[in-house]
């Protein structure tokens, strides 16, 4: 099965339920820009297009999380995991309709983990 690139904390896990009873199938998009860039963004499934360059580094939920291919190259040695925090951190993503912002945190993976890496597939 191999080591997911993605997780997420039962905070983030809570805040999808909320967020899939609302607006049904969900996305995730991670880019490499700066300001709200920067933060994991949340959108109804189809409601992002995605660029010709952009991968699919796992599921959350259920939920695809894609991330741009020029940011993948310089995480590709990390594992993310997905969480929230209160407050607003990214407008255009919907759990700010919730008062709260979807963050990663990251680690590096160990010379092991990255032997037994899920497959990472382009956008669909």
């Amino acid at each position: 099965m191999g080591i997911k690139r993605i997780e997420a904390t039962a905070a983030a896990k809570a805040v999808i339920a909320k967020l899939k009873e609302e607006y049904g199938e969900l996305m995730f998009h991670q880019s490499g820009g700066c300001c709200e860039g920067s933060y994991p963004h949340c959108f109804e499934k189809g409601g992002f297009l995605l660029g010709s360059n952009d991968v699919c580094i796992g599921e959350i939920e259920g939920c695809k999380f894609y991330m741009a291919g020029d940011q993948f190259e310089y995480w590709k040695h990390t594992k993310l995991t997905l969480d929230v925090i209160p407050g607003r951190a990214a407008s255009f993503s919907l759990e700010s309709t919730l008062d709260m912002g979807f963050l990663i945190h990251s680690k590096l993976f160990t010379e092991e983990e990255l032997k037994d890496l899920e497959p990472v597939l382009p956008a669909d």
